[in-house]
């Protein structure tokens, strides 16, 4: 019943370029969610005189890519910083580089599922129940940049 009762919040994508600017070929995207969602959330449910607790904490976000590509993530990502982090290098935690361009079509379809581990715990007694995931979905619209050399 405690399981049950978990209100997990969906993953608020962040990434570097942001999932609404192009992005480009070959150029590394930083991946992160909210950090805020990184932490454990508990519920509780009581029946028959006895109190179970149940705890879902995050583990991994799956990254699906929308060109083939799935990126696992054992954290939150690091989100990138304007002046302090280089654009043109990966992400230390959670990134991927496009290699081909989305067209003119709505952009690759991106998805990020968190993946939570749920322990419980009642009348001295624990254990584990199956994971928990919750998903969210964003696009982006990935364009290959030329450059000409004239002279």
């Amino acid at each position: 019943m405690a399981r049950d009762r978990f209100r997990l919040p969906a993953p608020a994508i962040g990434s570097s370029p942001k999932a609404e600017d192009l992005q480009l070929v070959r150029l590394p995207i930083w991946l992160a969610v909210a950090r805020q969602t990184w932490r454990s959330y508990t519920a509780t449910a009581t029946a028959g005189g006895i109190t179970a607790v149940a705890t879902a904490t995050p583990v991994s976000v799956s990254w699906t890519m929308g060109d083939g590509a799935t990126v696992i993530c054992k954290g939150p990502g690091t989100p990138y910083r304007d002046g302090r982090d280089d654009p043109r290098k990966s992400s230390p935690t959670c990134g991927h580089t496009y290699l081909k361009s989305s067209g003119r079509d709505e952009g690759y379809r991106v998805t990020a599922t968190i993946t939570w581990r749920v322990t419980w715990s009642a009348s001295g007694e624990s254990g584990t129940l199956p994971p928990l995931t919750t998903t969210s979905s964003t696009s982006f619209r990935v364009a290959e940049s030329q450059a000409i050399v004239t002279g």
